[in-house]
This record gives C-alpha cells, structure tokens and sequence, in this order.
C-alpha cells in the first residue's frame, strides 16, 4: 500500500480500530487510485450508517433488542454444554442471571486452555487436571476407625500417589494443616510415619465415640491435591488441543497452576472476573456470556444493544445489577424509580427527603403525560415567526 494512501486512511473520520483493520487489509495488495477511493468512499459509508441519530432513545431500543427475544428463550435450567458429564445454566434462567450480576452464578464453571507445551499432550494434560480437581484424602489409601484405641489410622497408597504425581511428605503435613485451617476442626492430634506412610489421627475427648466419627469424616473428605471450589475436571480434545473442563470456579488459583494458559483462560462467573482481573474483564464476560446465551438457543442480537447494557453496569467501576438495588434503584428520578418496583417505598422515602424530580428521562415523563426529551420531543420552538 502507497504511503500517501495510508495518510489519508489516517485523515479520514473513522474510529482507530477500523483505520487499523482497514490498513492490515490494504498492506501487500497492489490498488489502483480509483479502487482505494472506492474502497475508502464505501468504508466511510457504512460507518455513517451504523451511527445513532441525535436524541435517539438507544435505553429503550436496547431494552427492547434484548428483551423481546428474550420472550421466545426457554426456561430449562440445565444442559450439557458440549460436555457430557457437567451441567451449566442455560437460557432465560442464565440471561437472569448475568443481568442480576449474581455474586455466584448457579453452575460455576471453568473452561481451561493450556500452553503449547502441554495442550499437545494428554498425558502432560492430565497431570494438569490433577493439580486442579479437588481430591480428598480417602482417594490416596485406606482410612479405618480403630475404635479399641480410639483412633483413625490412614494407610497411605504410594503407587496411587506417585501415579497423582504428589509425595506422601506432603499429603502427610498437608492433610492435618488443611482440616484445622479449612474444615475449622481442631480437637485432634496427629502422629505421622513418612517411612510406613501413615497417618494416625486421635481426638483429644477419648471417651466420645461421636468425636471420633466426626473426625472420620473431616479426615475423609479433606482436600490434599488440587484446588478446593474445582469438584471435577474433565479433559476433552477439541481443534487438535486438550482443553479442561471445570464443575467449579477458582480463577486466581487456576491462574498459579503450572501449564495453564492464562490468556484464554475464562469461567462464567462475572463477579470473579471483576475481582480478579479487573472491571475491563467483567465488562467483556457480561458481552460474552450475554451473547453466547442468546445465539445457543439461535437468538441474534446487535452486540452494541449488549454493550450499552454492560457499560451501564460497569459504569462506576464495579458490577450492578439491574434491578432495585442496582442501576433501576439508583436513578436520580423519584417517579422512574418508583415506577420499577416497591412503588410505595420510594414515594415515601422521596417526600421525606425533599427530593425534587426535574423529569428529564422517557419513564417520568410518560406518566405525567410529557413529550419525551428524545426524537421530536427534544425540539424546543424558541419564537414563532410573525405572518
């Protein structure tokens, strides 16, 4: 591409990311000056035509976008989203959901990609999924109630736990650490044999045989290899690469784990996403999660309507529901406010507070029986010319 054609890609009045995809797709090719007027005279065009008029009602529009569809999506809860062993939440439920900005959405789930060096590999893949699924403790041997010596005595497996890739050392220190620290349990001591691999545990009340079933059972199911909110993974190979799948959510772990890929990385829980790696991320997993929904069950919808939505909830740097105690409830007018839901409430808290409503938005002014402030009714006739 001639530079003098670059100069006036970067002249003309287009968004930077379209200058830029514009230039990558002229690089290389050689254009006549009659094709890349065409070609520039076409782009500008269409850029034109994606544009909002002045004074557009784009809430309403974008409401009605989603909404409207959103009558025609089904309301079963689950499916198998490709995976035939984990559920996720789909349809309308999901859409609510996402739209509620759930602090934990009712199926949390992970997909998790791998770098080049192990996505090849299914064995590598698999060492992988063990440093994620959460395993107890009983998988890694034989627990016994020795209940003559008042005792829970663990044999551990060395061939199950060189197989899992993790020394018996440390299921031996980890295991009475992570039932005092995670499960809160404390009335116990512990004796370990690193040579015989066992472990015994004892309650300090000999004489309850409850103590000691319940001390059974924390040390069953205690969590010694993997992260402790991942209950299962499943390893699938799709476009050539092992790719895990996760009943379960744990972003900032996953993150730490050997071999994962942190680029592609991505799990359906938005309030995470914003913790984690910030309000830019959750913004893009509203988009995402919001349009992936609706195109499973064959719903189009303009992405711009979804990215309105998404901006207004992310707006002040955290994630708001769109509801009463989100961006519905948080408007500066008392009748649009009351309008949405616990009419009376509003009303009063309003009257006590002296607030004033200046009815500039559609919601207000309809119920007072206004022109809108949009489209023709943001004209003002300022003087009327004399006959």
């Amino acid at each position: 591409m001639l530079p003098e054609y670059e100069e006036r890609i970067d002249c003309a009045e287009l968004p930077v990311k379209t200058k830029e995809q514009l230039k990558n797709y002229l690089t290389g090719k050689d254009i006549s000056a009659e094709n890349f007027d065409s070609i520039l005279a076409r782009v500008l065009t269409e850029y034109q035509n994606t544009r909002i008029e002045a004074c557009e009602a784009v809430g309403v529009i974008a409401a009605q976008s989603i909404g409207e569809p959103g009558t025609q999506m089904t309301m079963r809860t689950f499916h198998y989203a490709g995976v035939a062993e984990i559920n996720v939440t789909l349809g309308l439920p999901r859409l609510i959901e996402i739209m509620d900005a759930r602090k934990e959405p009712s199926t949390p789930t992970m997909t998790i990609y791998l770098k080049t060096e192990y996505s090849g590999d299914r064995d590598l893949a698999r060492e992988v999924s063990w440093q994620i699924e959460a395993a107890p403790l009983h998988e890694f041997g034989d627990i016994t109630i020795d209940m003559e010596n008042m005792q829970i005595v663990v044999h551990l497996n060395v061939a199950v736990c060189e197989k899992r890739k993790i020394p018996v050392s440390d299921i031996v220190e980890i295991a009475p650490r992570k039932i005092r620290e995670r499960r809160h349990y404390r009335d116990f001591e512990h004796e370990t044999g690193e040579s015989d691999a066992t472990i015994i545990f004892v309650p300090k009340n000999r004489e309850s045989y409850q103590n000691l079933f319940q001390l059974a059972e924390h040390v069953r199911n205690v969590i010694v290899q993997g992260i402790d909110d991942i209950e299962r993974v499943v390893v699938r190979k799709e476009s050539g690469e092992y790719i895990l799948y996760t009943e379960g959510s744990n972003l900032k772990d996953v993150f730490e784990v050997e071999g994962v890929d942190t680029t592609r990385t991505r799990t359906n829980n938005i309030s995470e996403i914003s913790q984690v790696l910030g309000i830019e991320a959750a913004r893009n997993a509203i988009i995402y999660e919001a349009l992936s929904t609706l195109s499973e069950q064959g719903i189009l919808v303009d992405v711009r309507h979804i990215m309105l939505v998404a901006d207004m909830m992310c707006m002040e740097g955290e994630v708001k529901q769109i509801g009463r105690h989100g961006i519905a409830g948080e408007k500066e007018s008392v009748l649009s406010r009351a309008a949405f839901e616990v009419t009376v409430n509003h009303l009063l808290d309003a009257a006590v507070a002296n607030e004033v409503d200046e009815l500039n938005g559609v919601t207000e002014n309809v119920i007072v029986g206004q022109p809108i402030q949009l489209g023709t009714g943001d004209v003002k006739l300022i003087a009327k010319p004399l006959n």
